[in-house]
């Protein structure tokens, strides 16, 4: 009897799904859809407020367009680079962003705008170091977790030191001030945690106390207590706190099912302050209507179902942490800044990934997009593809090179061949008693007769071990798909 194949799945879409790459091509669908659906709305957005300032309505769309090409090369760059040395540089690279949240705190160093000191002048460009350390945390933070994975880890080895230094973070953030990243870092923590293992009870515990937390930080600046009560009390003060807030909802209204059309918004005349930054969501919903946000929507959901399916497909405990804990930043903040805008929550000015203006932070999420991206090259099955030399065109237009196939670390490999020596009975698989010798001693044939069973019962225990190791290894068909690429 031929053994029973799997089912196929029924549609197109569920076949594509099936390829060894789908996730690797949907992140940078994703990415590219979102980054020029921004780059246009950007330029309709701010074209006024451009013109009105430096007399050209293209000069907010220029500096985009310049970082969104250096975030391109950070996403190619995070494509390259193996996840070895990703996990060796993750410390050294979240220790600088660190020291870059010291210096901007600097008189001379860091820029002041807008009573606010969140960027570092470099002449050229300017760099946000607070959206570098996002970034930073999430690979250190899945690095350390994943290093500490074990069946019996202690709450000592989940919370120190990762939650010193993410509490560090956060102090450095709130001296800017800047309580949206503050937000945004926050939510980073606590997906390494819940990812990491963190006990329900306690991370409820840990979860409060941040929102608490956040509400007094919320209600002890001036600007920020105003937002606090325009949010609870809508209907006052329509021509100051509760301006911005309105103004989108009229936006948004405006639109309709299929929106003014393409540059149409009115809000962007100076009705809508930010229009081209945290409140861009508004103009789409003005100019594309009901379906334009339904496609941003959309855009978010299928980066969710991808980010995590990336996350459970992965044999590597780093990839999981890290994707999981990337997809739930960024789609987090997505949520929250769609969520303000449309009056569900009060307003913090976290942007809209890869739609809002804002240099440093399209960068910065295009590289962590490229990560996302490598994290799909290195699933099982496109392992076992890209070894096989299935790599398609555009890898091979990328000459990106073969992602390393995942082998556990040694201590869990030690643990692993350790716990099969062991049988039940014994500790720790130490060897059984030998019992006493009766009678005097054996001829040379006697041993001789023995020998031969020892070595083969010493053969036998190394296999069993070289068993044990592989079985902590994933089971990577490379030889079979490389086999089947050559028949092909």
């Amino acid at each position: 009897m031929t053994p029973a194949r799997a089912p196929r799945p029924g549609t197109r879409f569920g076949v594509w799904l099936a390829r060894p790459l789908a996730s690797f091509h949907l992140v940078v669908t994703i990415a590219t859809l979102l980054t020029v659906l921004g780059l246009v709305m950007v330029l309709s957005a701010s074209s006024v407020e451009a013109y009105a300032d430096g007399g050209s309505a293209y000069s907010l769309f220029v500096q985009q367009a310049i970082y969104a090409a250096l975030g391109a090369v950070l996403f190619y760059l995070a494509l390259r680079i193996p996840l070895r040395r990703l996990r060796q540089l993750s410390f050294p690279l979240f220790a600088l962003s660190v020291v870059g949240l010291v210096l901007v705190l600097i008189p001379g160093i860091g820029s002041r705008v807008n009573g606010a000191r969140r960027w570092i002048d470099l002449g050229v460009f300017s760099i946000q170091p607070s959206e570098i350390v996002k970034v930073t945390l999430v690979v250190w933070g899945a690095h350390l977790l994943a290093s500490r994975r074990s069946e019996h880890a202690s709450l000592k080895d989940i919370l120190v030191p990762l939650v010193p230094a993410g509490l560090l973070v956060c102090l450095l953030i709130v001296l800017q001030p800047n309580l949206s990243t503050t937000i945004a870092v926050g939510i980073v923590l606590a997906a390494l945690l819940w990812f990491g293992g963190l006990p329900v009870r306690l991370f409820v515990t840990i979860a409060i106390s941040g929102v608490i937390a956040a509400a007094v930080l919320a209600l002890s600046a001036g600007y920020r207590s105003d937002r606090m009560r325009a949010f609870f009390n809508p209907g006052d003060d329509p021509q100051g706190a509760n301006y911005q807030a309105m103004q989108a909802k009229f936006s948004l209204a405006d639109g309709g099912i299929w929106g003014r059309g393409l540059g149409q918004s009115r809000a962007k005349w100076n009705y809508l302050p930010n229009s081209h930054n945290d409140f861009i969501f508004a103009i789409i919903g003005e100019e594309l209507g009901f379906l334009g946000c339904a496609l941003v929507l959309g855009l978010f959901a299928l980066f969710v179902y991808t980010g995590l399916r990336i996350a459970v497909r992965s044999a590597d405990p780093f990839l999981r942490l890290l994707t999981a804990t990337a997809t739930t930043w960024i789609t987090g903040q997505a949520l929250i800044n769609i969520g303000y805008v449309v009056g569900l929550l009060p307003v913090t000015g976290l942007q809209l990934p890869l739609v809002s203006a804002g240099g440093s932070s399209l960068a910065i999420t295009l590289l962590m997009f490229g990560i996302i991206a490598n994290a799909a090259r290195h699933e099982p099955e496109a392992v076992a593809a890209l070894h096989a030399g299935q790599d398609g065109r555009f890898s091979r237009l990328l000459r990106l090179p073969k992602p390393e196939v995942y082998a556990p670390a040694k201590a869990e490999a030690a643990r692993a061949r350790s716990a099969a020596r062991g049988k039940p009975g014994q500790r720790g698989g130490q060897p059984p008693a030998r019992k006493p010798r009766s009678g005097g001693q054996r001829s040379t044939s006697g041993r001789q007769g023995t020998a031969e069973p020892r070595r083969r019962s010493a053969q036998s225990r190394g296999t069993s071990s070289a068993r044990a190791t592989r079985a902590w290894e994933p089971n990577y068909p490379v030889t079979h798909a490389r086999e089947r690429g050559r028949s092909r």
